[in-house]
């Protein structure tokens, strides 16, 4: 028992409102209460957080400060710099990052009859999709159908979805867990063979299919094993894409990537790219710690942008309402949606409900952030974290004895480390940046307007609209990486490159400087690459006014 004593008197309070909440089901808020407390609380509506774009094709688009900075900046290559005329290796495909949604495409591309080249900025299979807990979603039940998902997509994403991108996800979905399976995937199932599936925020069928909590990393598993068994797929880890590179006809022919070791820069020409690079929450967006992992530093936007790719959603993030909040050493890790969904109540320092546990993700976390803010009813940690209770041990009150450790064995080992024991102790959380909704701007088939250039997965934006739901991404990085590797490959079969050119860098300069924008700025150059910790990101959300 790691909590200090004036937050067990709360922790006692929790305790002793458990059995009277059992079976007690808070009432879900109406529509017109859902977008009162989002414009209120939630965080993409901190008006000062957000600035327009000067450069680019979204020029005038309103963003946040950190991803405008990025978008902004000086490219790491000069133009001129690199000999285009001797490329590193040649390809048909170049797949930009080594998560989900890269291993997705480059296995379809391969199929297609490409020669696939797939590049990673770290480890292949350091990504989100790694981390990933909760499930995929995916109506393949009786009681259920695409048509239902679409509405719970669309609804979920505040009707601003693109429609013809949701209906690519919740048509692909079914045949997507049956291929997953077919690779070796392992899902939960019933005694009699039957998928088990479970309830998400926001949706209204159980269609959320899980390996436990590890859903993320047993995907992962199967698609990087099939992937390193295919003899015309090549995996370069730890070299990052610094800049796309066009023919003298504007289409892509590749990019420039760097060896993370040596440092060296060299060109790979390719005649068709997969941006698969993931999200952005290592830029920490309003000073929120984040659920993301490592190298999630919004490099695919920034390659895309440069060579005329327009973006779409950039002007809202994801914060998971249970992000980690105590102990200090697992800030903002991610408390998976499985366990409201297995029957865990929110609750304030009384004991208290103030919400439905399942409301869409926005809405929830914006609860959270009223009740610390407004209500003054959270709690705050030692380090000076607001705070709510997330009642873990409810679910075996619920289910029986043994739930929690058999459901969500790594979320108990998280805690177990710290000297918490979720299953009979209630955690504390707080809202964490944890998806990047919006992203580069794709067609069903994940082509962009720029010949050649593909993007799939959390670097695209417009499935899921201003809200993700539980589950979706899973499914997103899956159902997108197979359309934009089997489009590539495609595409790629028929095109001809001409020279290649760095000679929008030349553009891109000229822009930058007609705006005003100076060049040699400290950190002034982009992709990223890491998050940079030795300067001081901000402390979590509590110093914002919302």
């Amino acid at each position: 028992m790691l909590y200090p004593p004036e937050i067990l008197v709360s922790m006692k309070k929790v305790e002793a409102t458990r059995q009277a909440r059992v079976g007690q089901a808070y009432p879900r808020l109406s529509q017109d209460e859902r977008q009162a407390i989002l414009r209120t609380f939630h965080p993409d509506y901190v008006e000062n957080a957000f600035r327009p774009l000067r450069v680019g094709p979204n020029k005038g688009d309103r963003t946040l400060h950190e991803l405008a900075a990025v978008l902004e900046a000086r490219p790491r290559v000069r133009p001129g710099s690199l000999d285009l005329s001797s490329p590193l290796a040649e390809c048909d495909v170049l797949v930009i990052g080594g998560g989900g949604a890269g291993a997705s495409a480059a296995l379809l591309a391969q199929e297609a009859g490409a020669c696939v080249i797939l590049v990673t900025k770290l480890r292949f299979g350091d990504a989100n999709t790694m981390m990933a807990q909760g499930g995929i979603q995916a109506a393949d039940k009786a009681d259920d159908s695409p048509a239902r998902h679409y509405l719970d997509v669309i609804g979920g994403g505040g009707y601003a979805n693109d429609p013809d991108l949701v209906e690519a996800l919740v048509m692909d979905a079914p045949g997507v867990i049956a291929w997953l399976e077919g690779l070796g995937c392992m899902f939960d199932k019933e005694p009699d063979g039957t998928m088990r599936t479970i309830h998400g925020g926001g949706t209204s069928r159980k269609r959320m299919h899980a390996a436990r909590d590890y859903s993320g990393a047993e995907i992962m598993r199967t698609l990087r094993d099939e992937v390193r068994s295919r003899a015309d797929i090549t995996v370069t880890e730890f070299s990052p894409a610094l800049e796309l590179v066009l023919d003298e006809n504007g289409r892509v022919a590749g990019a420039v990537v760097q060896n993370l070791e040596t440092q060296a820069t060299g060109y790979i020409r390719a005649k068709a790219a997969i941006i698969a690079t993931g999200g952005s929450g290592r830029l920490h967006y309003q000073a929120f710690p984040t659920t993301n992992h490592y190298g999630a530093t919004g490099d695919g936007l920034v390659l895309a942008y440069r060579v005329g790719a327009p973006l779409a959603f950039i002007d809202t993030m994801q914060y998971h309402p249970t992000g980690a909040a105590f102990p200090e050493q697992i800030l903002g890790q991610l408390v998976t949606e499985k366990v409201r969904g297995l029957g865990a109540q929110v609750c304030d320092a009384e004991g208290e409900q103030f919400v439905f546990p399942l409301e869409t993700r926005d809405v929830e976390a914006s609860a959270f952030i009223r009740e610390c803010k407004e209500r003054g009813r959270g709690l705050i940690t030692p380090a000076g974290q607001p705070c709510v209770w997330l009642d873990s041990p409810l679910i075996d009150v619920l289910h029986g004895p043994g739930t929690i450790a058999r459901a969500l064995p790594a979320m108990v080992r998280q805690y177990k480390r710290f000297g918490i024991d979720m299953t009979k102790e209630p955690i504390l959380v707080y809202p964490t940046l944890h998806y990047q909704n919006g992203g580069v701007a794709i067609k069903p088939d994940a082509s962009t307007p720029v010949p050649g250039l593909y993007v799939a997965g959390e670097a695209s934006g417009g499935v899921h609209g201003r809200n993700r739901l539980m589950g979706n991404s899973l499914l997103d990085i899956v159902v997108f990486g197979r359309r934009a590797g089997r489009a590539a490959g495609a595409y790629a079969g028929g095109v001809q490159l001409g020279a290649a050119t760095l000679a929008h860098l030349d553009a891109w300069n000229r822009e930058l400087d007609q705006a005003g924008l100076e060049a040699g700025l400290p950190g002034h150059t982009s992709p990223v690459l890491l998050p940079d910790y030795t300067r001081h990101v901000g402390q979590p959300e509590t110093s914002l006014t919302v």
